[in-house]
């Protein structure tokens, strides 16, 4: 019982600190789809975001319960606490399902989405939300077609000047040709975007894992409190 009650209270400090970095993985994923919008606009790849950010605002009375339960048990609290354990696992393993299932198929959905809007592009000035998609991802990575500056000539029918001005290291003084190629972006951007994509969806993964093991943990540690308490006094649950 003592060292139920000590884990149960050091647990609860933990859910509380966690809680900030679930939050920031959960609004990575919301920030970068909002980002690129565009190129992921037949998914959901904000809702294991939410979900993310959700968990985390029920995170933090979870934690001030495990604390307040390891200070002085309450069969009332004990039994809040287990029904919101219980619901931090179902969103986390929601999430981490997600984010699973997003990781794979992105990959696949960003090669085609990037090739087409970059086969479609019509220029720099152009008001088409495909255009301008183009012009943003290759601006903020930074980078230059799909998979290097040489996905542009497939646009051009063999023409040396780049239509997408967004791929000049400095976008005032270039010439967007290639024969200047020092004053452009040499990588591409399906590449960075998958790597920045598997980056925001690890970190969420294991901050979910993580958490409901700590979470299982802080159950059962709940669960032998719990088992000190005359049972005709547990009928609420």
């Amino acid at each position: 019982k003592p060292f139920a009650r000590s884990l149960l209270w050091l647990l609860g400090f933990i859910f509380l600190g966690t809680a900030a970095a679930l939050a920031f993985g959960g609004v990575l994923v919301i920030m970068m789809y909002d980002s690129y919008r565009y190129l992921f606009q037949e998914s959901f790849l904000s809702l294991p975001g939410w979900l993310a950010v959700a968990t985390a605002l029920i995170l933090l009375p979870t934690g001030v319960l495990a604390i307040s339960i390891a200070a002085k048990s309450s069969r009332y609290q004990q039994g809040a606490l287990m029904y919101l354990l219980l619901v931090l696992l179902c969103l986390e393993m929601s999430s981490a399902v997600l984010v699973q299932f997003y990781t794979v198929w992105m990959v696949s959905e960003q090669k085609r989405t990037m090739d087409y809007l970059i086969y479609q592009y019509n220029g720099t000035h152009s008001q088409g939300p495909g255009s301008r998609a183009v012009d943003v991802v290759q601006r903020k990575l930074p980078c230059c077609g799909a998979q290097n500056y040489m996905d542009w000539l497939k646009t051009t029918a063999a023409s040396w000047h780049l239509p997408a001005e967004s791929c000049c290291k400095m976008y005032s003084r270039c010439r967007s040709d290639l024969g200047h190629l020092e004053q452009l972006f040499q990588e591409g951007c399906l590449k960075k975007l998958e790597d920045w994509l598997h980056f925001v969806m690890t970190y969420l993964f294991w901050c979910c894992t993580v958490l409901s093991i700590l979470e299982l943990l802080a159950g059962v540690s709940n669960g032998i409190l719990m088992r000190y308490q005359p049972l005709h006094d547990l009928r609420f649950l």
